[in-house]
C-alpha cells in the first residue's frame, strides 16, 4: 500500500472541556495524507463553536442527534474515503505529532489488515494513571480475556465493508465485539505497533457504577459467545483481572 490515506473519526457530545486538545493533536500531526471527520451529537455546550475554529482542518463535519457513540462511529465510517480508518474520541488525544506517520508506515511496510498499539490512561491534567501495554498478538489470547485498546485500533476500510460495522446490540461492548469479529472470528491479519499512541481519559460509561459494570460483563459474555470464543466463562473472569497489570 503506497502513501496510505488515513481517515480519522472523532465523535463528540458536549465535550467542550476536551475537544480542542483532541483536535489539535490531529492538526499537529507530521503525516499529511489524513482525512479528518468529526461527528457531533448536537452538542449544546459550546463544542460546536470550538470545532468551527478548526474547520479548515476538518474534511467533513456533521452535527445531529444520534443513537449513541456507536451510531456516531458508524456514521463517521460511512463518510470515510481513506484506506485505513481509526477512531479518536473527544476525551482522548494522540500521544505525539508522529503517531499517524508511524501508523501509515506500519501499513505500508507490513502485510496487515489492521493494527493496534498501546495507550496510557490519564487524568484531566495529563498525569498517567494506568499503562495499557497490549503485547504481541496471538490468536488464542482472546480465549483468556485479552483484548487490544480500541482507541489504538486502525483498520483497512475494506474490513468494515466485508465484516460489518459496530453492532448496537452489544451495548458498551460493541467495540470489543467488533475487534473479536475482525481479529478472532474472521482472522484478519494483525500487526502490533509497540508504542504508546493515545492518551485516554480515565473512566468510561461501563465503569461508572456496579450496575453498569454488571451490564458490561453480560455484553462482553455475549460478544465472546457469538464470536465463538472457546471458554467464554473463563474469558469473562480473566478479562477484568488483566487490568491489574496496567497499574504496575
Amino acid at each position: 500500500m503506497f502513501n496510505v490515506k488515513i481517515s480519522l473519526v472523532t465523535i463528540t457530545y458536549n465535550a467542550a472541556a476536551t475537544i480542542q486538545r483532541c483536535i489539535t493533536s490531529v492538526v499537529n500531526q507530521s503525516y499529511t495524507n489524513v482525512e479528518y471527520i468529526v461527528i457531533d451529537g448536537n452538542s449544546g455546550d459550546g463544542t460546536q463553536q470550538i470545532i468551527h475554529q478548526y474547520k479548515s482542518h476538518i474534511h467533513f463535519f456533521k452535527s445531529e442527534p444520534d443513537l449513541g457513540i456507536y451510531d456516531a462511529m458508524n456514521k463517521g465510517i460511512s463518510f470515510c474515503t481513506g484506506d485505513v480508518i481509526g477512531m479518536l474520541n473527544a476525551d482522548d488525544y494522540l500521544d505525539n505529532e508522529h503517531v499517524l506517520s508511524e501508523i501509515a508506515s506500519s501499513f505500508m511496510q507490513h502485510d496487515t489488515d489492521l493494527l493496534y498499539a498501546d495507550l496510557d490512561y490519564v487524568n484531566p491534567k495529563g498525569k498517567v494513571l494506568r499503562k495499557w501495554r497490549s503485547g504481541h498478538y496471538q490468536h488464542h489470547k482472546f480465549n483468556w480475556g485479552w483484548m487490544p485498546p480500541h482507541p489504538t485500533f486502525y483498520v483497512k476500510r475494506k474490513l468494515f465493508e466485508q465484516f460489518g460495522l459496530y453492532n448496537f446490540n452489544y451495548g458498551t461492548a460493541a467495540d470489543y465485539e467488533l475487534m473479536l469479529r475482525f481479529m478472532y472470528l474472521h482472522q484478519a491479519k494483525v500487526f502490533y505497533l509497540n508504542k504508546v499512541i493515545v492518551k485516554m481519559a480515565s473512566g468510561g460509561v461501563s465503569n461508572q457504577n456496579f450496575k453498569n459494570r454488571v451490564r458490561a460483563w453480560k455484553n462482553d459474555f455475549r460478544a465472546m459467545k457469538d464470536n465463538r470464543i472457546k471458554r467464554p466463562i473463563i474469558g469473562i473472569c480473566l478479562k477484568p483481572l488483566r487490568k491489574i497489570a496496567q497499574f504496575v
